[in-house]
């Protein structure tokens, strides 16, 4: 089954990225499987759906990260 993709664009925090593709290239891992799978889990689950809403530990900033 062929999925439909949608193409978009998301500011992101440069250094938080930096650290991500740092790591995900080792683990042959990429933003799209990451933002794919939390959006699903997001979507599915109750639990991580708080985790990420109630997630705080970022900089405040103008595009309220």
């Amino acid at each position: 089954m062929k999925s439909e993709t949608k193409l978009t664009s998301v500011k992101i925090i440069t250094s938080l990225y930096k650290k991500f593709k740092g790591v995900a290239l080792s683990e042959e891992f990429t933003l799209q499987k990451l933002v794919n799978r939390s959006m699903d889990r997001y979507l599915k689950e109750e639990e991580y759906k708080k985790s990420i809403v109630e997630y705080d530990n970022l900089q405040i900033s103008g595009s309220n990260f």
